[in-house]
């Protein structure tokens, strides 16, 4: 496989973060139960855990990336791609990630490639240690290991990391998403695994009750990988207190990053 690939797969992990880090539904269904928060469109995660008791669903419906490096093209599909979660205790959520089907197409003087499949299995504990229901700001942690499938689509290895989110109400309408992230992934050339360090910011507006947008900046880091820097953009759409469609876009800001990538997904919760 191209080298790529692995950035294409942390760009497709990279959709299920959070808006900022704040609620994205209407208004809270009962008093006791607090609003729904998402870790997706964006990368930077949200700060608060699903409420005890209750599940939440995160899917895309579709993430497609497209990079061009040296005379080589590679385009990338994950459709399904799903985080169910678990409310365990009022600050602490279970997550489970996984894709349903992946494709990497690679296309270059040499000829073509096609890669599919199940990809691998993401298991994440979300504990938020303060403001997960009142507060201008709210920190979590959320550490994660990534088990391998064995499938065309695995890493062969297993990876994991800590999440670090931080969210900051800043007014009524404008709040900041803060991550810092450092993961154990696979070094594609060499075999081995390498240490990769994240680092978003997240801008989130509510246009209106129901429509909210957001702007995110992202930078990655790697042992033996040149820096990445992302720029995203998206909309929410809120059609319950406990059901929000999003759809984006993401641009490479410099060579090392990938040109170009869309994607849309829906979040609920039961």
């Amino acid at each position: 496989m191209s080298a790529n690939l692995h950035v294409l797969s942390l760009v497709w992990l990279s959709t299920l973060g959070g808006l900022a880090g704040t609620p994205v539904a209407l208004s809270s269904a009962t008093p006791e139960v607090r609003p729904m928060s998402t870790d997706r469109p964006d990368t930077t995660e949200s700060a608060y855990t699903v409420p005890a008791g209750m599940f939440q669903v995160e899917m895309s419906f579709f993430d497609y990336s497209r990079d061009t490096f040296e005379g080589e093209r590679v385009e990338s599909w994950a459709l399904g791609q799903m985080n169910v979660k678990a409310g365990l205790a009022a600050d602490l959520d279970l997550q489970v990630v996984f894709n349903s089907y992946e494709e990497v197409r690679v296309k270059g003087a040499a000829g073509a490639d096609r890669f599919s499949g199940f990809g691998d299995v993401t298991v994440r504990l979300k504990k938020n240690l303060w403001g997960n229901d009142s507060g201008q700001t709210a920190l979590a942690l959320m550490p994660y290991v990534t088990l391998p499938t064995g499938a065309e689509m695995s890493s062969e290895l297993w990876e994991g990391g800590l999440i670090v989110p931080l969210a900051i109400s800043l007014t009524e309408r404008l709040s900041l998403g803060l991550m810092a992230q450092v993961d154990i992934t696979q070094d594609v050339e060499t075999g081995g695994q390498d240490l990769e360090w994240l680092h978003s910011a997240t801008l989130g507006i509510s246009l209106t009750e129901t429509l909210g947008m957001y702007v995110e900046l992202v930078g990655i880091a790697g042992e033996d990988a040149d820096y990445i820097a992302l720029f995203d953009a998206g909309l929410t759409l809120a059609v319950t207190d406990n059901c929000v469609f999003d759809a984006g876009v993401r641009i490479g800001l410099n060579r090392p990053a990938p040109d170009f990538g869309v994607f849309s997904g829906v979040s609920f919760r039961f």
